[in-house]
């Protein structure tokens, strides 16, 4: 696939997570939101968020944020903390740049409810597959 700083062309190619019911809200260079209306197949058998739910929403933003400049970016690592168990409404998913160079760059997402309190936060590093000159 040809790298594309079009975040909704980016995005329309991520079946994985259409299939979770990810929507795209915003992205911008080095930035990504996207929301998640909890349904029961998010569920884990507390009656919670499953903690892969929260991982591939905030993986989804990650994505989203790293492959923004049009350099294919792929993940080398990525932590996740769980702050709060979320139970219904919608969660978002806010992806921010924090340090970039040609081959590496770092991010931390923030997931949290329609009430803006905290679910998780997520870091992750990217290799950037800057081409040659």
């Amino acid at each position: 696939m040809e790298p594309t700083t079009n975040p909704e062309t980016f995005f329309a190619a991520d079946t994985f997570a259409r299939e979770n019911g990810i929507e795209l809200v915003d992205a911008s260079p080095g930035r990504a939101r996207v929301k998640m209306n909890i349904q029961d197949r998010h569920r884990n058998s507390h009656g919670t968020v499953h903690g892969g739910a929260l991982f591939t929403l905030a993986d989804v933003a990650f994505a989203l944020a790293s492959n923004s400049h049009g350099i294919p970016a792929a993940a080398i690592n990525a932590h996740i903390s769980y702050l709060n168990a979320a139970r219904e409404g919608t969660l978002f998913a806010e992806a921010e740049e924090f340090a970039l160079t040609p081959k590496l760059a770092s991010y931390t997402v923030h997931i949290t409810d329609g009430q803006g309190g905290p679910i998780a936060i997520f870091q992750g590093m990217v290799y950037r597959k800057t081409p040659r000159r």
